[in-house]
């Protein structure tokens, strides 16, 4: 059925659970904003919203399965950028969806990273940090929560733009990352925001930047990476959006539109999402140009750092 046709059902839209699926565990950043998503379309829509989290393979099995799930709107997904986008272009051979195989509902928040020093290299800026680095190639590294992840794009990015000559370590998740970096074994980092606001307010690493354009209204006191003029294209955060399966009825796909742009003006979902470091997304973004546009952004970083897995 095309997106432009409509059966009874359909126009009679939801009349039934729908199920949100997740592409990691509970806990998680994208877990939160998926079940706050979930809790405000289940209050608008007036039908029960089950949370499904498929965790695995960097949130791609999760992805799959909605994309292959029937076009009726009673199976969504709430991912992020690396499971949506990021995945084929490290790993085309086993990840076999795009971006294109969904039919985007809308942009539901944005998050930076933030590029972090352990105490024992003595940088405290990202001036300090540019001139470190360029006089000592190959000397330093810097870890992420993996390959391929959004947190070692940023630092690749970060590389591209500043000239630099570093090693990426990949670690399994931002727990032993810490503690390297606690313990200066680890030179530099990558965090999601929210991760590392804990340990920058504790003093126990130094925020050097955070990785969008502009400073993060959750700590607005942390310069944007690309205040440095060395780095004045730095623009990667990790954002999360409403997708649903490829094809979905037009009056199905307007209906979910209309009533993320009121879950994204609702104050309780804005204070949910704010108190963990993510903004809220403007209403009506071009989903299909944003997401071209992050895709080829992160096209050039892969090509760049040859990043495989």
């Amino acid at each position: 059925m095309g997106p432009g046709s409509a059966s009874a059902q359909e126009v009679a839209y939801p009349n039934k659970p729908i199920t949100v699926l997740i592409g990691y565990p509970p806990g998680g950043s994208t877990d939160l904003t998926g079940r706050a998503v979930a809790d405000q379309l289940a209050r608008k829509l007036g039908v029960p919203v089950v949370v499904e989290n498929a965790s695995g393979a960097g949130g791609a099995i999760a992805a799959m399965k909605a994309s292959r799930a029937p076009a009726d709107g009673y199976t969504l997904f709430v991912g992020a950028n690396n499971e949506i986008a990021i995945n084929r272009l490290i790993t085309p051979a086993t990840v076999k969806y795009s971006y294109k195989d969904f039919t985007p509902i809308g942009l539901v928040a944005s998050q930076p990273m933030v590029l972090v020093a352990s105490p024992g290299t003595g940088v405290k800026d990202a001036s300090q940090f540019l001139s470190a680095v360029k006089a000592s190639p190959g000397r330093f590294s810097y870890g992420s929560s993996g390959i391929g992840t959004a947190l070692h794009l940023a630092g690749e990015m970060v590389k591209e733009q500043g000239g630099l000559f570093m090693t990426h370590i990949p670690y399994r998740g931002v727990g032993p990352l810490t503690t390297d970096l606690l313990g200066g074994r680890m030179d530099y980092g990558v965090f999601v925001l929210s991760s590392g606001l804990p340990l920058i307010r504790a003093g126990k690493v130094v925020a050097l930047g955070v990785t969008e354009k502009k400073r993060s209204p959750a700590a607005p006191d942390i310069p944007a990476l690309a205040e440095s003029p060395k780095l004045k294209d730095m623009d990667i955060g990790v954002w999360f959006a409403l997708m649903a399966p490829p094809q979905l009825p037009a009056p199905v796909l307007a209906k979910l539109r209309a009533t993320l742009n009121d879950i994204l003006q609702t104050p309780e979902f804005r204070k949910t999402l704010e108190d963990a470091g993510s903004t809220i997304a403007p209403p009506n973004v071009d989903m299909p140009r944003f997401l071209a546009d992050e895709t080829a952004k992160y096209q050039k970083v892969v090509d760049f750092a040859k990043i495989t897995e």
